[in-house]
């Protein structure tokens, strides 16, 4: 069966917008495997591994903005700064 005008041209532009899609993706894919970065599985595992359990709470945000500046200078990051101050609040407490 033939296909009409306007469908031939919805194809094509169907078309275009995905090798679009696939040249943006592939160009900042391309970036990203410079610096291989762990998939949340991989991350899960080896968090595990060291005995690490996921903890959510709620922080204020003015916390939160001095934990951060905190941790970009502490060789462990967030979690190693965490880690660390509260061990000192419980050994203070104790």
């Amino acid at each position: 069966m033939a296909m009409k005008k306007t469908d031939l041209e919805k194809n094509k532009a169907l078309k275009l917008t995905n090798s679009m899609k696939l040249a943006t993706a592939d160009r900042f894919g391309k970036a990203s495997a410079a610096a291989p970065a762990l998939d949340r599985r991989e991350q899960r595992k080896l968090d595990q591994a060291q005995g690490l359990v996921p903890f959510a709470c709620k922080l204020n945000s003015e916390l939160v903005e001095q934990l951060k500046e905190r941790a970009l200078q502490h060789p462990d990051g967030m979690t190693g700064l965490l880690t660390e101050i509260i061990k000192r609040g419980l050994a203070a407490d104790a």
